[in-house]
């Protein structure tokens, strides 16, 4: 039983996932920050470092109740390492019924969200430039113009980003006119939605995972604890 609560802190790190996807997808993740921040990029990056220290700090002391619990056979630790992830399971539980929940109210601000940053394509203010970037390197990428009415979303900045929506394809149904330009036909705001559904189910799955190790930690944890009580 000992060798498994020494082992208990391997998966821990899982914590925070790594997307194989998103590697792949290089214009994704910024344009979905970008999208999230809303002009608002200095606040948000400190509180992702405030949560990630505050996750690393209570993984932290989890790790040292387990194993000192196990090595020493310490009672209490075990007790308070059972609590901890009693704890944490119940979070990740709450956290899955408030999103099933509000599953409307989220793609709704999604929805809004998008909407309203079609603006910042259009302005030649400085605070649309890094979402204009960003936008084109997700239209070159997934082969889409705009991010609601197509390569109008552009208004007189289509000049400047029109190559990333060039479409060379004329052929095909894909492509559409746009002053005098070859560009792709579907707006962008579909294939994000998309995305974001895809990454969201990559996350549900893992929550799922590591719930699973919770359980068979508190099983183990507490099977271990009145082992020593036993005794």
């Amino acid at each position: 039983m000992s060798s498994f609560l020494l082992s208990r802190k391997d998966p821990v790190p899982t914590t925070r996932p790594s997307m194989p996807r998103a590697e792949l997808l290089p214009g994704f993740p910024r344009v979905w920050r970008k999208v999230l921040t809303s002009g608002d990029s200095d606040a948000n990056p400190y509180v992702a470092v405030n949560i990630l220290i505050a996750v690393g700090a209570v993984i932290m002391v989890l790790g040292f109740l387990g194993c000192c619990g196990a090595m020493k056979e310490s009672r209490c630790m075990l007790l308070l390492f059972f609590i901890g992830l009693l704890l944490i399971l119940l979070l990740q539980v709450a956290a899955g019924i408030l999103g099933a929940a509000f599953k409307s109210q989220t793609q709704r601000i999604l929805n809004e969200t998008l909407y309203d940053n079609v603006k910042l394509l259009s302005t030649a203010d400085e605070s649309g430039k890094s979402f204009q970037e960003a936008l084109s390197e997700f239209q070159e990428e997934f082969k889409c113009c705009g991010l609601v009415n197509g390569a109008a979303d552009w208004g007189s900045n289509f000049q400047q980003h029109y190559k990333s929506c060039e479409c060379t394809d004329t052929s095909g149904s894909s492509c559409t006119t746009y002053d005098n330009k070859s560009v792709y036909k579907q707006p962008c705001i579909s294939l994000i939605k998309d995305l974001v559904a895809k990454h969201i189910l990559v996350v549900i799955g893992i929550a799922f995972g590591l719930a699973v190790i919770e359980i068979l930690g508190l099983v183990f944890s507490m099977v271990l604890y009145c082992q020593i009580g036993n005794k």
